[in-house]
C-alpha cells in the first residue's frame, strides 16, 4: 500500500513573515502611546492658562494701585463766568488721579472757595484750581475786553468761553455807508471770555479779549457790522 505524501510549501508562513512589518504598522498604537501623546499636546494649553492667570492678576494689581492714587477734588457742576461768586450748588466732588504737579482744590477745602468770585471762566465739569478763584485774571497785561452785541447768524451757536475766534468787520447793507476801521483792519483775533443773552433781548452779548489797540478798533465799529468766526484750538 502506497501513500502519496505531498509536501506543500509553507507559503502562508512566508507570506506572514514577508508582510510582518506591514501588518505591525497597521496595528492600533498601544494605550500607553496615546496617553503620552495626549500629555504632550496638553502642555502648551496649561502654559497658556498660567500666563492668562498671571496677566489677570497683574491687571488687578495695577488697577488697585491706580485707584489708591485717586483724590477727592472739587469740580464745577455748571459753567461759570469770570466774576461769578461761587455757591455750594456750583461745586461737586469727584475722585480723580492727579499728577503731583497739578494744583487742584480738595473736596475738604470747599469752605475756602464758596463765596469767592471766579478769576476766570470755566465750563461745566472742569476741575477747580486755586488760580481760578479770587481776583479777576482778565484781561491779561496788554489785553482788553470788548463787548459785541450780536444777532443770531452773526456768531456760531457753539461759541463759548475760551473759544478762539476772529472778529470780522462786515460792511453795511446795500444803501448804507460802510464804516471800516480807521487803520483799514477788518479781522481781529480774539478769545471769548463770556456769552450772555439778556432776557427779552434778541441780541447776545459776546465778550472777547483782544489786544488793546484791536479792542479800541472793534469798539468803534457800529453795531450790526461785526461777526464772529470760530477757529480751531490752534487757529489764528
Amino acid at each position: 500500500m502506497s501513500t502519496d505524501t505531498t509536501i506543500r510549501p509553507d507559503t502562508d508562513r512566508a507570506t506572514s513573515t514577508a508582510n510582518g512589518p506591514w501588518v505591525n504598522d497597521g496595528k492600533k498604537p498601544s494605550a500607553s502611546r496615546l496617553r503620552t501623546t495626549g500629555r504632550r499636546r496638553s502642555v502648551p494649553y496649561l502654559l497658556l492658562g498660567v500666563l492668562l492667570v498671571l496677566a489677570c492678576v497683574g491687571g488687578f494689581v495695577l488697577i488697585s494701585l491706580n485707584s489708591g492714587d485717586r483724590q477727592a477734588v472739587l469740580a464745577l457742576t455748571r459753567g461759570v463766568q469770570v466774576g461769578h461768586v461761587l455757591t455750594i450748588q456750583d461745586l461737586r466732588q469727584v475722585n480723580v488721579a492727579v499728577d503731583p504737579g497739578v494744583a487742584v482744590v480738595g473736596a475738604d477745602q470747599a469752605a475756602t472757595v464758596v463765596g469767592r468770585p471766579m478769576a476766570t471762566s470755566l465750563s461745566a465739569g472742569a476741575l477747580l484750581t486755586p488760580d481760578a478763584v479770587g481776583g479777576a485774571a482778565l484781561p491779561a497785561s496788554g489785553q482788553a475786553i470788548a463787548a459785541l452785541a450780536l444777532k443770531p447768524g452773526q456768531f456760531p451757536a457753539e461759541v463759548g468761553p475760551g473759544a478762539r475766534v476772529s472778529v470780522v468787520f462786515v460792511p453795511g447793507q446795500a444803501g448804507s455807508a460802510p464804516s471800516p476801521p480807521a487803520d483799514g483792519g477788518t479781522v481781529w483775533p480774539a478769545v471769548v471770555t463770556s456769552v450772555t443773552t439778556p432776557a427779552n433781548d434778541q441780541n447776545t452779548v459776546v465778550s472777547v479779549q483782544l489786544s488793546e489797540p484791536a479792542a479800541r478798533q472793534v469798539a468803534a465799529v457800529p453795531a450790526g457790522q461785526l461777526s464772529i468766526v470760530m477757529l480751531s484750538a490752534g487757529g489764528r
